[in-house]
């Protein structure tokens, strides 16, 4: 387990639009990383395919002949997609600690230290529990949001801005990470929602640009959470790090 004893002074910039250079500067060193955790993410979740018997290729199928009548369709009645969407979910649950690696390998390479593969995995040997049951919860209150019209989702999101480095750097509890982040968004809201927009947008970007492109781009919000962690509450030093 990792100890996160001290913090740099929070002297860096603010600014939105430097939290998101920092992003940028740190992804530029950990992206391949970054493909590594979403291939792992995309490759576990195609082998529930043919476990559940759903096909994506049938759900496809369905769309296409609706022709545009997209009421008409059940997607419950797909072959194996009760099941394959309940797994899903837990599965989403359970590779949630390789996002919180990523955070990890950012502050290694903040601090140049080497980087390793085992470093990916370091979420599910410290806070494992929490981070799960904090995954849960947030996912539950930005998919409810989504589902209020897609727009309040945008507000929601920078309040847990800050959950996973919280979780991870000051090994706290669900709930004290849910508070603190909630806490320190709401006291600096406009930079938050503005920093959470823009890493989003380029977060998705792969789906825009080319659909597997995302793999790619995606790891990049996590990037900025660091990033936005160092500025309002210092870059966390490991143990015996001297920096």
């Amino acid at each position: 387990m990792s100890t996160f004893q001290e913090f740099s002074e929070t002297n860096r910039s603010k600014n939105w639009s430097d939290i998101i250079s920092h992003a940028f500067d740190l992804y530029k060193g950990i992206f391949l990383y970054g493909i590594l955790a979403m291939i792992i993410y995309f490759g576990v979740s195609m082998v529930l395919q043919p476990v559940t018997g759903f096909s994506s290729q049938t759900l496809s199928d369905e769309i296409i002949s609706a022709d545009g009548d997209f009421g008409d369709i059940d997607v419950w009645s797909v072959p194996g997609f009760r099941l394959y969407y309940g797994l899903s979910g837990i599965l989403s649950l359970l590779l949630a600690p390789l996002y919180v690696g990523i955070l990890y390998l950012a502050n290694r390479y903040h601090y140049n230290q080497p980087l390793r593969v085992n470093d990916l995995f370091i979420g599910y040997r410290q806070n494992f529990v929490n981070i799960v049951i904090y995954t849960l919860i947030s996912t539950v209150i930005v998919a409810i949001s989504f589902a209020l019209c897609f727009l309040p989702a945008f507000f929601v999101m920078p309040l847990f801005l800050l959950g996973y480095p919280i979780l991870l750097f000051e090994n706290a509890s669900f709930t004290d990470a849910i508070s603190k982040s909630f806490k320190i968004a709401k006291d600096n809201y406009g930079t938050f929602l503005l920093v959470s927009f823009i890493g989003f947008l380029i977060s998705i970007a792969g789906i825009l640009l080319c659909g597997i492109g995302v793999i790619a781009s995606f790891p990049f919000y996590m990037t900025v959470m660091y990033a936005a962690y160092c500025a309002f509450c210092g870059a966390p030093r490991q143990l015996g790090l001297n920096a």
